[in-house]
C-alpha cells in the first residue's frame, strides 16, 4: 500500500491517479470533502473517473498524531506531498508547524512502521545559495544561513534536514526540489494563481528569471525514483529556466487574452509591496505581495536539471507547449 500526503493538492492529485493507473494500491490523505471533490475534478479532467473509485481515502492530518497512526497501517511506501505554501509573513508560525513539525511526525512514523522508502516533495526555494564563483544553482550548493531566505524557504529548508536526519536513522529517502509547477485546475491555489492573475488582465509583467516544470514531470519522476534503487539523494526538477516575462505571455496567448503591456521595474514593485503591506496591516487584507516576492520578481535564477537528466536519461515536456496544451 502506498500512503500520499497532501494527497488534494496539485502534486497529490496528480501523483495519485498516476499510481492508479500503474494498478497501485493508494491511500490518499484527505482533510474535508472539499479535498476530495477537487481530487475528483482532477480525474475527470483526464477522462479517469474509473480510477477515483479505488482511491483508499483516509481522513488524517499530519500535525494530528492518533489520525496517522491510522493512517499508516499497512502501508510500505509514503510520498510526502503535504505543505503549506505561503509568502504572507504572518504565517510564518503555521509554515514552521506544518512544514517542518507535520514532516517530523511523518517521518517518525515511517521510522515506527518500517516504511520501505519516502519521497519527500521540497521545493527550489531550500536550495544552496551561490557562492561568488558560481552561476548556476546545483543540489551542491550550500544553504548560508546569512543570506536573506522566506519563511517559506526556511520551513522548507528546515523540513529536508529532518528527512535527512531520519536517513542517518536508517529510513531509506529521496528528496525532489522542484521549480514553479505549472498544472491544470487548481487556479487560485500555490503557482496556479498566475493564471487567474492573467486571465483578469494582468497589466504587469517583470523580467527576472526562475525554474518552472509541468506537474506531469514531477508525477512521472517521483514514481521514477521511488521504483528505483536510488535512495540518499536529492534532485532538482525543472524543465526550464524561463523568464517571468516569457510565461506570462505564454499564460496569455493560451487564455486568448490581452498580454502584459507595462514592465515593472523595481521602483514599481517595491512601492506595490509596501502598498500591500499598508493594505494588511491596516485593513486587514490578504498579503499578495512580500519584500521578498517583489525582489524575487527580478532576480535572475538558474537552476541546474543535469542531476536527473543523468540519473534517469530523462526528457522534459517543453514548458511552452505544456502551457498551450492547458485548457
Amino acid at each position: 500500500m502506498i500512503l500520499v500526503t497532501g494527497a488534494t493538492g496539485l502534486i497529490g492529485s496528480h501523483l495519485v491517479l498516476h499510481l492508479l493507473g500503474q494498478d497501485q494500491k493508494v491511500k490518499a490523505l484527505y482533510r474535508d470533502e472539499n479535498g476530495k471533490q477537487k481530487v475528483k475534478t482532477v480525474f475527470e479532467y483526464y477522462n479517469k473517473q474509473e480510477l477515483f473509485a479505488k482511491i483508499h481515502w483516509c481522513q488524517a492530518d499530519i500535525l494530528d498524531i492518533p489520525s496517522l497512526e491510522v493512517a499508516f497501517q499497512d502501508v510500505n511506501y509514503v510520498y510526502h506531498c503535504a505543505a503549506l505554501i505561503s509568502f504572507d509573513p504572518k504565517d510564518e508560525e503555521n509554515l514552521r508547524k506544518i512544514n517542518i513539525e507535520g514532516t517530523q511526525n511523518i517521518i517518525s512514523f515511517c521510522i515506527d512502521f518500517k516504511i520501505k522508502k519516502l519521497c519527500y516533495v521540497s521545493s527550489i526555494a531550500a536550495l544552496g545559495d551561490l557562492a561568488p564563483h558560481e552561476t548556476i544553482v546545483t543540489e551542491e550548493c550550500e544553504w548560508n544561513p546569512e543570506m536573506q531566505h522566506s519563511d517559506y524557504a526556511i520551513s522548507k529548508y528546515g523540513a529536508e534536514m529532518e528527512v535527512w536526519r531520519a536517513q542517518q536513522e536508517g529510513l531509506d529517502v529521496i528528496v525532489v526540489n522542484p521549480g514553479v509547477i505549472l498544472g491544470p485546475l487548481f487556479w487560485t491555489e500555490g503557482s496556479g494563481e498566475i493564471y487567474t492573475k492573467v486571465k483578469k488582465g494582468l497589466p504587469f509583467y517583470t523580467k527576472g528569471s526562475t525554474g518552472f516544470v509541468s506537474v506531469n514531470d514531477v508525477v512521472n519522476i517521483l514514481l521514477l525514483l521511488m521504483q528505483s534503487n536510488v535512495v540518499g539523494e536529492k534532485f532538482i526538477l525543472v524543465s526550464e529556466n524561463k523568464t517571468y516575462q516569457d510565461i506570462v505571455f505564454t499564460i496569455a496567448e493560451m487564455l486568448q487574452v490581452k498580454k502584459p503591456k507595462l514592465y515593472a521595474g523595481k521602483f514599481l514593485t517595491n512601492f506595490a509591496w509596501r502598498a500591500d503591506w499598508f493594505l494588511a496591516t491596516f485593513f486587514g487584507k490578504k498579503r499578495t505581495l512580500t519584500n521578498d516576492l517583489a525582489n524575487s520578481l527580478h532576480s535572475v535564477d538558474l537552476y541546474s536539471n543535469n542531476k536527473i537528466l543523468k540519473e534517469l536519461n530523462y526528457h522534459f515536456e517543453d514548458i511552452g507547449d505544456y502551457i498551450k496544451s492547458l485548457k
